[in-house]
């Protein structure tokens, strides 16, 4: 597999899960640390939720392309909203793992529409595409 970047983003950590992150352009420095149910204090951002908010804004545009390139789709519409949730814990294989719980909402679609919609996403978007066979992604159309 061959991807010519048209974009590429740098992050640098430091400190692991009780650190900071920041990006390159310093338009984003931020506080990690362990949540309180893996036995942190919680008083930052964790990894999941920072994959959590990057997977549901990258799905979103996934949809919106998906319908300019098959126009038998229905518009995305502007209030539509995808909530990801992001689990992390133990495999049975050893090591730990994740899975996505994808929440998808668009009012005045009917569900079959917003479903059809939905799986063309699925095809287009770098996240689903990266985690595809690796972590168990569920979609529900609401």
């Amino acid at each position: 597999m061959s991807i010519s970047a048209v974009y590429t983003a740098e992050a640098t950590a430091t400190g692991g899960r009780d650190g900071r992150s920041k990006v390159s352009d310093g338009s984003l420095d931020i506080k990690l640390a362990v949540p309180i149910e893996m036995g942190g204090k919680g008083d930052g951002n964790n990894p999941e939720q920072l994959f959590a908010a990057g997977y549901a804004a990258c799905y979103i545009g996934a949809m919106k392309f998906a319908t300019t390139q098959d126009k038998t789709l229905a518009k995305v519409p502007a209030d539509t909203t995808v909530t990801a949730k992001v689990g992390i814990g133990s495999r049975s294989e050893g090591g730990f793992g994740l899975k996505v719980d994808l929440v998808v909402t668009m009012p005045g679609l009917d569900k079959v529409e917003a479903q059809m919609i939905a799986d063309a996403g699925h095809k287009i978007c770098p996240y689903s595409n990266a985690v595809r066979g690796n972590v168990d992604v569920t979609t529900t159309v609401a």
